[in-house]
């Protein structure tokens, strides 16, 4: 019997966002499409809110071996979007090291508008096999706020980077106003190669020197400068050898008498904090761009040092709503 509903159109794995200002100035969304294994959500909105709100999400919480994920989003002059998560994106282990899990994000952010994407960790399983890339093309006026991160899998499990195969890549081009091509900007990769078999000891994890997290944050944009100074400025105070070593300090500085700011507290205790939690990090500039690399020991450590930053400096809560920050809280 031949179906009276025309055919679909859609692809399995696929998903569209399109955000755009509505005349009383909120961020609204005008098209929200997904397929499975694909779900997004998106709360209704509220008056006074200072961005869309979506929460990337896949059905039974993560993804199997061979699921493929395509999001594409497009976010208009001066909107704002913020995605999450609600939980770690789960990729389940793969029936063999050919069976890739794919995920893509091409991403549009138009002048004066904004995305702020700050998820939760992914969480390769053992003997998982994944790949990942996203796109992001910027007007000039445009802003970005990226989180990509990966823990070293099921800990309370034992594993311990038991991945077979993990790859993420990031890349944010520039966009002419008029007319021309996209010109990149950055482009970063991070290719981890699990113990093949036969293979004496654990090579990935001897590699990762103890660390539970590794993760990646791009800034870019006039509305997340702010941001970026203050991860500069605080990369460029950090003892440094043969320097002072803050994290010994008291409140008070016992060798010239003198009372330490509320900031300098604050990053005495973020010191204390990175040192108890093995975090290392470093941030530079590229090419407009900053860029933020870090690692700990713990999930939840690493978690904790992003989140107090965050916290701290409070331009993207005041940017995109404390519902934006949700994830490394």
């Amino acid at each position: 019997m031949t179906s009276p509903f025309p055919a679909s159109s859609s692809t399995p794995g696929e998903g569209q966002i399109v955000v755009e200002l509505l005349p009383h100035g909120i961020s609204a969304l005008s098209t929200i499409t997904f397929q499975y294994p694909l779900k997004l959500i998106s709360p209704s909105p509220a008056a006074g809110q200072k961005s869309v709100l979506v929460f990337l999400l896949t059905y039974g919480g993560g993804l199997v071996g061979g699921d493929r994920v395509h999001l594409t989003i497009n976010v208009k002059p001066n909107a704002k979007l913020s995605i999450v998560t609600q939980g770690h994106t789960k990729v389940f282990k793969s029936p063999s090291r050919d069976v890739i899990t794919r995920q893509r994000l091409h991403v549009t952010v138009q002048a004066n508008a904004a995305l702020c994407l700050l998820p939760d960790p992914v969480q390769p399983f053992g003997e998982s096999v994944y790949q990942q890339s996203q796109s992001f093309f910027l007007a000039d006026t445009a802003s970005l706020c990226l989180l990509d991160w990966v823990s070293a899998g099921r800990t309370a499990r034992g594993e311990d980077w038991d991945l077979h195969a993990w790859s993420g890549r990031n890349e944010v081009w520039a966009i002419p106003e008029v007319g021309g091509k996209a010109r990149l900007l950055l482009r970063d990769n991070v290719i981890l190669e699990g113990d093949v078999p036969g293979s004496k000891g654990k090579e990935l994890r001897d590699k990762m020197q103890q660390m539970g997290i590794f993760g990646t944050l791009v800034l870019r944009g006039p509305l997340v400068q702010d941001l970026a100074e203050f991860f500069l400025s605080e990369f460029a105070t950090l003892p440094r050898i043969g320097a002072r070593d803050f994290r010994s300090q008291d409140n008070v500085d016992k060798d010239n008498g003198i009372t330490l700011s509320p900031q300098e507290i604050w990053r005495q205790a973020r010191l204390k904090q990175e040192k108890a939690d093995s975090i290392l990090w470093s941030a530079a500039r590229v090419r407009g761009c900053t860029v933020v690399k870090f690692g700990a020991r713990t999930v939840e450590g690493g978690r904790h040092w992003i989140g107090n930053i965050l916290k701290q400096e409070r331009s993207i809560a005041r940017v995109f709503g404390d519902d934006s920050i949700m994830c490394v809280r």
